[in-house]
């Protein structure tokens, strides 16, 4: 261990930071737990100072990065069972179809009932809303990347875990994590921005006649909005947009260049630079010694396991203890199965004939208003998929081609889709009526500002794994450009961009409600 301190410098620039974010980190959760543990308070009175941002910050960052870790843990289980049961698939895929299309507000009233009525005489229960309401703008996109992701998994890469007799436990952290990986955390990060989208629904929200708000930079931001304040607008902006950043350099700046190295492909444009941030953690002298106890340890438990037959640098398990949990999983399956999907079919049946008993309250004067509404709405996320895949498309191919425009591009990118859209509404507005354009038509391209993300970072994705050797041996056959887009391309990027379009349906409902009801100059304007 002594060769961690060897030298007079006891502490590197890497330990600095490190020591910084955990500083952070821990500062965060206990300024937030405080929060929760406080006193029952619906509507809390914000500070539109200067001062009262940093704080703000902390608390709306500290929200997005718990409902982040929500989502992947719901992916991870979600996307994995969807992808590897064909039963499990046509329950899943379309429910989550269904869900990511309903509109972040359509779950606040049970959420807000129910967790109030859980703690109420706390403030847990609004930070929870919050959490999941920015929760339920991340997790689809990402669910639907990992999905396809496995599902897309080259049958060779099937044949030789096979072979190997690796354990599914063993496949997945092996093989098919980092085949995902590339997708997961572009979509990841797209995610990130969808959750950021709905900060400002999330931290402040109006149920009924009574008002709910939380101090964070969402409802900063909806105040500032409220009172006109242009100047405290301008610190919000500011404060988002340094939030993005130092994420974009703390965390997705080092996974995207550690993802990097999952793809199938060997980058053909020399060396790749490194995110600062990974330079400095690997100068740090207490990240590596972290690392030297976790391989001492993973050392002494390989010895005390006894030996296993090796396959390259894989560790494979005997193919008769792997049958063996193959018939007790099978088992398990056959007696827990059954009871599952009864308690399921229950449940639906239940809510089907209580829906029905509700429905049938309606008029028919209402469905038809409601049916002529839905179809205009159709149209406009139509409208918004078509308008965004022209430009995200051969953007998103373009940039992803070469490593150093996506390494330009990508904290850009990220800044323009992580910013809240609705904040940015009454500007855009604006905008869109000074060449007479009204709500209704306009409404359109304030849900592009929004969806038009997820296409490009799925296409973008894609693009990130366009086979290097293809490309160089249509150089070498000298392929015409349209040849090129039509024959590796758009094939390669295809299942990426249909998962975007997925996803970017979905949120483009989902935006429908900000969207399509706004408030501009005080007034409320519909479409």
């Amino acid at each position: 261990m002594s060769q961690f301190f060897s030298t007079k410098r006891y502490f590197a620039l890497g330990d600095i930071l490190v020591f910084m974010v955990l500083g952070a980190i821990i500062y965060g959760i206990i300024a937030t737990g405080s929060l929760w543990h406080s006193e029952f308070h619906p509507v809390t009175a914000i500070d539109l100072s200067l001062k009262a941002l940093p704080m703000y910050a902390i608390f709306s960052t500290v929200r997005g990065l718990a409902a982040y870790i929500l989502s992947l843990s719901f992916t991870l289980v979600v996307g994995y069972a969807a992808a590897k049961s064909k039963q499990a698939e046509k329950v899943i895929i379309p429910m989550i179809d269904i869900l990511q299309s309903i509109p972040v507000l359509g779950f606040l009233p049970g959420l807000v009932l129910a967790l109030i009525s859980i703690f109420p005489k706390t403030n847990t229960g609004l930070e929870l809303v919050a959490i999941i309401l920015v929760f339920t703008g991340q997790v689809w996109n990402m669910t639907f990347s990992f999905y396809s992701s496995l599902k897309s998994l080259p049958s060779e890469y099937d044949e030789a875990c096979s072979i190997m007799g690796l354990t599914w436990w063993r496949k997945l952290v092996r093989v098919e994590l980092p085949y995902s990986a590339v997708n997961l955390a572009w979509n990841s990060l797209m995610s990130m921005a969808g959750g950021w989208f709905f900060l400002s629904v999330a931290e402040a929200f109006t149920l009924g006649d009574r008002e709910y708000r939380i101090p964070g930079v969402g409802s900063y931001m909806a105040e500032a909005i409220k009172a006109g304040n242009t100047k405290a607008c301008i610190y919000g902006i500011l404060t988002m947009v340094t939030i993005i950043i130092l994420l974009d350099f703390v965390i997705w700046r080092p996974v995207l260049a550690f993802v990097r190295k999952f793809r199938l492909e060997e980058v053909g444009e020399g060396s790749v630079t490194e995110p600062l941030m990974l330079l400095a953690l690997r100068e740090s002298r207490l990240i590596r010694w972290l690392q030297y106890l976790y391989k001492k340890n993973r050392l002494k438990r390989h010895m005390k396991g006894g030996t296993q037959a090796v396959v390259g640098s894989l560790s494979v398990a005997p193919l008769k203890e792997n049958e063996a949990s193959q018939k007790k999983r099978d088992l398990i399956l056959k007696i827990t199965a059954p009871l599952m999907w009864a308690t399921f079919f229950a449940t639906i049946i239940f809510g089907s004939i209580k829906l029905i008993h509700i429905l049938s309250t309606v008029n028919l004067k209402t469905w038809l208003d409601l049916t002529y509404a839905a179809v205009l709405t159709l149209l406009r996320v139509i409208g918004a998929l078509f308008i965004s895949t022209l430009w995200a498309v051969p953007a998103g191919i373009w940039i992803g081609l070469s490593q150093k425009r996506a390494r330009i591009a990508q904290p850009i990118i990220q800044i323009l889709a992580s910013f809240p859209a609705p904040m940015l509404y009454p500007l855009a507005l604006t905008l869109f009526f000074s060449f007479g354009m009204d709500l209704n038509w306009s409404s359109m391209f304030l849900m592009i500002m929004g969806v038009q993300w997820y296409v490009l970072f799925n296409v973008l994705a894609g693009a990130l794994r366009i086979s290097q050797e293809l490309g160089d041996t249509m150089n070498l056959m000298q392929t015409s450009t349209a040849d090129r887009w039509k024959t590796l391309y758009l094939p390669s990027i295809f299942p990426a961009l249909v998962t975007g379009w997925i996803t970017a349906a979905g949120g483009a409902w989902n935006a429908s409600i900000v969207s399509e009801y706004v408030s501009y100059h005080g007034k409320t304007i519909t479409a």
